[in-house]
């Protein structure tokens, strides 16, 4: 639920089947901060190709877990795309983390993956590379827009959930058929 400002951190945006921008073609976003100066938010269901091992292996670290170098980075939207995020639920405390909400956090500093890459780091983390970003009031002009739907997000969803179907359980969370929805945006 959005805060009493109408700010969404800790929510999903899960983009609407006529979302123009294909950068955000059936995406599913993870708010991560959202205030008056704009909103951050990492693509949570678009793998870019990477895996964990291969960024590991580019800042010089060796990790034993083939389980975790075979975990697939995402990526997390247009704005920085060499600039790494995870996000965890761990209680653990690293350089650089955000805690969204009472259970999840987001780190941008290169301990948490030094931890990962030797076997102490969160049991549930996704890394992503790259953000989503909106400037000032831009999100809530898209959200009026029916650009995007909103929903309180599920770790479950980001840590469990296949990526090919995080957008339309996302949209579940709702009670919607995300698929049924016509691909025009409109206002009734």
């Amino acid at each position: 639920m959005a805060d009493e400002r109408g700010y969404l951190s800790g929510q999903f945006l899960i983009a609407m089947p006529a979302m123009g921008d294909p950068n955000f073609d059936h995406t599913v976003t993870y708010i991560c901060e959202h205030n008056g100066d704009g909103a951050l938010g990492i693509v949570i269901n678009r793998p870019s190709g990477m895996t964990l091992g291969e960024i590991l292996e580019q800042m010089q670290l060796a990790s034993t877990d083939a389980g975790l170098s075979d975990q697939p980075v995402l990526q997390g939207g247009p704005v920085q795309p060499e600039r790494g995020f995870v996000i965890h639920d761990s209680s653990d405390e690293f350089g650089a983390t955000l805690a969204v909400t009472d259970g999840l956090k987001v780190t941008t500093s290169r301990d948490i993956l030094v931890a990962m890459a030797e076997g102490r780091g969160p049991a549930r983390a996704v890394v992503a590379l790259g953000y989503a970003g909106w400037g000032a009031g831009q999100l809530e002009l898209e959200m009026t827009a029916n650009a995007w739907l909103t929903a309180p997000a599920s770790a479950d969803i980001i840590f469990s959930m296949p990526f090919e179907q995080r957008w339309e359980s996302a949209a579940s969370l709702l009670g919607i058929d995300i698929k049924s929805l016509g691909s025009e945006a409109g206002h009734a």
